[in-house]
């Protein structure tokens, strides 16, 4: 398998994003990854990589910050000009944060927050990073499986999530002209740290999870990682405009 030379994934410390750097990296890829607040957890990872004999860097970026992100561009420039290179091959569009509240109990602050991590940072993130993607490159926003099935108390995060499978359409059809592929990714329930490792570690909601998959359990890290690996690798460049939905067979 053929994978990008140089790919960008945002949240790539921990959970899927930490999985899918250690993929590629395991397939022949250099990472830059991002991190909000765990430093300790994105060198974990950067050691990781390099200990494969592959290149790594880890930035601070706050999604929440579109401000920032032509600051970020520029480091991002700066860390592939260290490699010898000038362009990325792929950007993985995956940091977020979970919001648990119903519709009722839903603050605008709440939402507005929602906005601005899952929606508006792909967007404008990617932006201001398409300078640096190079012609014929990826790019792969993550979704959720809660945009096709639904559970009460996730309208927020599932209704942005909806947008990004929008954005990924828009992205294929305006980016076609240079050869650069978009899709989205929708994993299931994983076990992961997510929403406080809600899945993970909740005996009573993996049960839940697993009865109502068709394989019979929860979605694992290690399930997601490699498949990332395999949608931004060249077998799979004529798959476009798509979402891939990984989760088992979750509500079939």
């Amino acid at each position: 398998m053929t994978v990008p030379t140089t790919t960008l994934i945002t949240g790539g410390s921990r959970g899927l994003g930490r999985e899918a750097a250690l993929a590629l990296a395991d397939a022949g890829g250099d990472i830059v990854l991002t991190y909000h607040e765990r430093a300790d957890a994105a060198s974990e990872v950067v050691d990781l990589i390099q200990a494969r004999g592959r290149r790594a860097a880890a930035l601070r970026l706050d999604a929440a910050d579109s401000d920032a992100f032509a600051g970020f561009a520029l480091q991002v420039r700066q860390t592939l000009g260290g490699w010898g290179r000038e362009r990325l091959d792929a950007l993985v569009n995956n940091a977020g944060t979970a919001l648990h509240a119903t519709i009722a109990e839903t603050t605008p602050a709440q939402f507005d927050r929602m906005v601005a991590v899952h929606l508006k940072a792909p967007y404008f993130l990617t932006q201001a990073l398409l300078p640096l993607l190079a012609d014929g490159g990826r790019i792969l926003n993550v979704s959720s499986g809660l945009t096709r099935f639904s559970l009460p108390g996730s309208s927020a995060y599932a209704m942005m999530k909806g947008g990004i499978e929008v954005f990924s359409r828009y992205l294929a059809r305006e980016l076609g002209e240079r050869g650069i592929v978009a899709n989205t990714l929708a994993p299931g329930a994983i076990e992961t740290d997510f929403s406080g490792g809600m899945v993970r570690d909740n005996p009573q909601v993996n049960a839940m999870v697993a009865a109502h998959t068709a394989l019979g359990r929860a979605g694992k890290p290690e399930d997601i990682g490699p498949l990332i690996a395999a949608l931004l690798s060249g077998a799979t460049g004529w798959v476009n405009a798509q979402r891939i939905e990984a989760s088992g067979g979750m509500w079939v």
